[in-house]
């Protein structure tokens, strides 16, 4: 699938108007591969009356059938022979249930040229080595989430010349040490490298609280970043607002606000979203965003608040074309944002109530019959 190649190998990451034509291809042929090599995908598209050659501009991508990402971790949904894929990973499984996704070559073959490009767009890349902190899982062969790979993949954006976890597998399970992580952070103060923080915001949270209860105050050395991946989950309660996270980061850790990144994506769709120096994510090439009516399922205008959907033609190992996700956000143009990038930027509020989105679930699955994999 040459146009899917094409289409990330763009040089410029955030010019979606160029690009449309280029995203539009692509969908087609991804659209058009996954109905000729997964039944279950086809049976979708025959029940809602859809075909690829509906897609003639960039304004029909919502007319691509739309699979709630909870749809996956009820079936496995696959467009190729297992061992044909590059790999398998699945979501982190917070619910109790996770989504099993199969990574072809053509895909991480398209994913390789994003990632460098989004990673120099966003000073993430770094010839410089640095210490590593990762406040994620340990790599495990009994581990097989795509955050783990992702966290892992993000130590690489300069050199690493150490890397130390805060959640390391003992006896079978993995056993959190937030102090191992606080001391070792007060060891690299006085290295000559930079330390690059990557995990999830919720850890790094409660990483730097606990180093407030221990006296801990270090200031890392210039250019140390932290790079934040993945949301709140399952510690929604213990949210806190950007603003109030950054200013501990900068207290405990001496690192400022400007070298604090965060990503989005999702196992289901892993494009490559990075935040701006306004800390907004704006939409990339690679993919685009739609945001639903929770009840009808129709597009809304920007600026209306609804159910994120997520559209990009990087996998065909597994058909997410197009996503629901269970996350209520919004877009706003870029030229508000004020950092120069001028492709719209989503917002997310928060998780929805997962009625909705079961509900939408329930309805892939009653066009697909009682199978588990397909």
């Amino acid at each position: 699938m040459l146009s899917r190649q094409r289409l990330f190998w763009r040089l410029q990451p955030y010019d979606l108007p160029a690009s449309d034509r280029a995203f539009l291809r692509a969908c087609r042929d991804n659209a058009a591969y996954h109905i000729k090599h997964c039944p279950g995908y086809a049976a979708i598209c025959r029940r809602l009356d859809f075909a690829p050659e509906q897609l003639q501009t960039v304004e029909d991508i919502s007319r691509i059938p739309v699979i709630p990402t909870l749809f996956f971790k009820r079936k496995a949904l696959f467009s190729m022979p297992q061992w044909r894929m590059a790999m398998k990973v699945t979501s982190s499984g917070t619910s109790g249930k996770y989504s099993r996704m199969g990574f072809d070559w053509g895909c991480i073959l398209a994913e390789a040229p994003m990632v460098v490009n989004l990673g120099f767009r966003h000073h993430l890349v770094s010839p410089k080595p640095a210490h590593c902190v990762i406040l994620g899982y340990k790599p495990h062969r009994s581990n097989h989430t795509g955050v783990t790979r992702t966290m892992f993949g993000l130590t690489h954006f300069s050199p690493p010349l150490s890397r130390t976890y805060a959640l390391n597998m003992v006896d079978g399970a993995y056993v959190p040490d937030l102090d191992s992580v606080a001391k070792a952070l007060k060891k690299l103060e006085t290295s000559p490298f930079p330390t690059r923080v990557i995990g999830f915001p919720s850890y790094l949270w409660f990483g730097l609280r606990r180093m407030e209860e221990l006296g801990l105050q270090v200031k890392l050395p210039k250019s140390s970043r932290i790079i934040l991946a993945g949301g709140w989950k399952q510690h929604a309660a213990q949210e806190v607002d950007k603003g109030t996270l950054y200013a501990l980061v900068r207290k405990v850790l001496g690192v400022p606000e400007e070298n604090i990144n965060e990503l989005f994506g999702a196992v289901e769709h892993p494009v490559f979203y990075n935040t701006c120096e306004k800390h907004h994510f704006h939409i990339p090439i690679y993919g685009r965003v739609l945001i639903r009516d929770p009840d009808t399922l129709e597009p809304l205008p920007v600026g209306q608040v609804g159910l994120v959907n997520l559209i990009s033609p990087l996998m065909t190992a597994t058909p997410t074309l197009s996503v629901m996700t269970d996350d209520l956000g919004y877009l706003t143009p870029g030229r508000e944002c004020g950092c120069g990038i001028e492709s719209p930027y989503l917002t997310i509020l928060g998780r929805v109530g997962m009625s909705d989105i079961q509900t939408c679930a329930a309805g892939a699955s009653e066009l697909l019959g009682k199978g588990e994999a397909f």
